[in-house]
């Protein structure tokens, strides 16, 4: 009988750790929103869908959630697209150099802080009348997350072989044809990978979005963010599982694409 080495189940009991440790905040939250109480007691002494009904019959936080959801599928297409275009021609590039210093560009909003981008942003948008609404917001949600999609599909790129490519151009397909039937199936996980990270940036983008939000329009995050300090019952914890439920859900379709993906490829 194998014995398993200390180092295996020291490891494994890390990683338990620091699950519990990520995930005991958002069990503890969603279980506050379904309290009877009308503050934050844990555990509840009742249970109730008040705070849900709440959320969803006060239009300060229905419409922020709307917005958020719109905001971030739309920033998911079009970053997605310019993402994947852009890993494309980064990867296809003659030019090392140009290439390395495009994609520095790209990526220069992860290193730049978010108070410093909203302050910009808020400047330049104010100038251009497009502070405080959708296409302000789609505009700056795009730039903050299209250097995770530039990653993602870069990285499923490092496996395409681009004999296959020639292979179908050889048959007769066109470049569209030879993307969308060869290319693209190839680094599809990449590209649904960098798809949810869009979204999921978007969503739950805080910093930036403050700086945009204006009376007429706001994001969830931002009605999250005033609520702490101007209310002090239990919706809030409503609105954070239901975010936490669409952050999980989008999570688990990629994953379940992946397998599915990875049992046809075997079969």
């Amino acid at each position: 009988m194998s014995r398993i080495a200390p180092s295996r189940i020291l490891l494994s009991i890390w990683a338990i750790i620091v699950f519990v440790w990520i995930v005991a905040p958002i069990i503890v939250v969603t279980i506050v929103s379904f309290t009877s109480a009308g503050s934050f007691v844990f555990p509840p002494p009742g249970w109730s869908f008040q705070w849900y009904e709440n959320f969803f019959e006060n239009a300060k936080w229905y419409n922020a959630f709307l917005n958020s959801l719109q905001t971030a599928c739309i920033v998911m297409v079009v970053a997605t697209v310019l993402g994947t275009v852009a890993a494309l021609g980064l990867h296809r590039s003659k030019s090392r150099r140009l290439a390395a210093g495009i994609q520095s560009v790209i990526l220069l909003p992860t290193v730049v802080p978010a108070v410093v981008a909203g302050i910009g942003m808020y400047s330049m948008f104010l100038q251009w009348r497009i502070s405080g609404t959708v296409l302000g917001f789609v505009l700056a949600h795009v730039v903050l997350v299209l250097p995770f999609v530039v990653i993602s599909v870069t990285s499923s790129l490092q496996s395409l072989d681009r004999s296959l490519e020639q292979a179908a151009a050889s048959c007769g397909a066109p470049p569209v044809t030879t993307f969308m039937l060869v290319t693209l199936r190839i680094i599809l996980p990449g590209v649904a990978t960098g798809a949810l990270l869009a979204f999921l940036g978007s969503f739950n983008e805080t910093l930036v979005s403050i700086f945009l939000a204006s009376p007429f329009q706001t994001t969830l995050p931002v009605q999250m963010y005033s609520s702490v300090a101007r209310d002090s019952d239990p919706t809030i914890a409503a609105a954070s599982a239901l975010a936490s439920g669409v952050t999980v859900a989008l999570f688990l379709a990629v994953v379940a694409v992946r397998i599915t993906r990875s049992k046809k490829n075997a079969v």
